[in-house]
């Protein structure tokens, strides 16, 4: 019978430290040390936000929605349920709306993304953005910047003529004439508002279409 010995490196729970057979003290295992050891695991990523080429370093976890908030400093996007079902991180990626929280940064290297910030030009509203102010489209405003990137790519969709749940009959051209309030709902459904300003919101939309 063959007994191995081994000498135990610390007590689990205990104080002591190892590190290739050196004791470390607490203070001398800081955070480069930690790095060192295990990696960093961020990856850099370059994309266009807004019209300007912004470059950052982020988590291969992180989301499209943190990253903006937290290392752009972006806000407009908000982070409500984190789950994808209420809209508010609704921003738009090569012109076509998704939810940022359901996303990875590291998926939209070099892409084009617009937030609600990017809507505005040299001070000036949007169009959208000016039609729910008029028609008090929000109350709160927590989900407004989503209702608004939402509406605006709906509107962009339905000049390229595409039919929605709501078209009675697909076999002909869809044009932004075609939409009705059914129209506007339906395409505007997977957004939210916990203040229930949906008719306004509709209203909003549609003198906005007049508009864009």
């Amino acid at each position: 019978m063959v007994y191995l010995f081994v000498r135990p490196l610390g007590r689990i729970g205990g104080t002591k430290n190892f590190h290739a057979g050196v004791e470390l003290r607490p203070n001398e295992m800081n955070e480069s040390d930690t790095e060192e050891r295990q990696g960093d695991g961020r990856v850099h990523l370059s994309m266009m936000v807004n019209g300007a080429l912004r470059s950052l370093k982020v988590e291969p976890r992180m989301t499209l929605l943190d990253a903006l908030r937290e290392e752009l400093g972006l806000t407009g996007p908000k982070k409500s349920c984190d789950r994808g079902e209420c809209g508010a991180c609704t921003v738009h990626i090569e012109g076509r709306r998704i939810l940022s929280c359901m996303t990875l940064a590291v998926m939209h290297e070099g892409k084009q993304i617009t937030t609600i910030e990017g809507l505005e030009r040299d001070g000036r509203l949007h169009p959208l953005q000016q039609a729910f102010i008029e028609h008090d489209g929000f109350q709160c405003g927590f989900c407004t910047s989503g209702q608004i990137m939402s509406a605006l790519a709906m509107i962009q969709e339905a000049k390229a003529g595409w039919p929605s749940a709501a078209t009675a009959d697909v076999t002909k051209p869809f044009a932004t004439a075609d939409l009705s309030e059914a129209e506007i709902r339906e395409r505007m459904s997977g957004n939210l508002c916990r203040c229930s300003c949906y008719p306004n919101i509709v209203d909003a939309v549609v003198d906005a279409t007049r508009r864009i």
